[in-house]
């Protein structure tokens, strides 16, 4: 990518990531981006190419968090650094998951999640010493994500919330540790 490509698809990815769709208007994206619109259409040539470019450098930045993760020693507060360094890639993995019926970003989102999921899991073992085999925490990850995506939003992504909730996900995935005799 040449150097207005890489500023128009960074504005895009941020747009995006906050609004959706919606924030893709390439007349509201050339005002933003200070640059005319014919020069979106000479890099471009359309609106699907360009989404095509956001996907790719989605994924780029999945690589990115992945290797990250692989490298992070704990949750608390490494893996939260980490969310809290590339909000804008996580809010756009949530645009990801709101607008899955389309198969562009069904499969982006696929692949993000392949790229980011096992280091993330095996990283949540370790940390939260939780008796879980893979595959059960896997279970719980899925659950969790679709919790996670359903609560986060540009206005809570603090590191705060962040902690509470992963707090929240060590308590509640230790009850599934627990016998299930009725006892408490």
């Amino acid at each position: 990518m040449n150097n207005r490509e890489k500023i128009w698809v960074k504005k895009g990815y941020e747009l995006f990531s906050i609004h959706g769709e919606i924030g893709l208007n390439i007349e509201q994206l050339a005002k933003q981006v200070g640059i005319s619109k014919s020069s979106f259409y000479h890099h471009f040539a359309d609106l699907e190419g360009f989404v095509e470019k956001l996907m790719q450098y989605h994924l780029q930045q999945s690589k990115i968090i992945a290797e990250k993760e692989r490298m992070a020693q704990s949750i608390d507060p490494e893996l939260i650094q980490i969310l809290l360094e590339h909000q804008t890639d996580i809010l756009f993995n949530r645009q990801l998951r709101i607008n899955a019926h389309q198969s562009s970003y069904s499969h982006t989102l696929m692949i993000s999640n392949q790229l980011i999921g096992k280091d993330f899991i095996l990283l949540w073992l370790k940390d939260s010493k939780l008796p879980l085999t893979f595959k059960q925490a896997e279970g719980i990850f899925d659950l969790a994500l679709e919790n996670f995506f359903l609560q986060i939003n540009p206005e809570n992504f603090t590191a705060e919330w962040l902690e509470s909730y992963f707090e929240n996900l060590k308590r509640i995935s230790a009850s599934f540790t627990s016998p299930l005799d009725g006892s408490d």
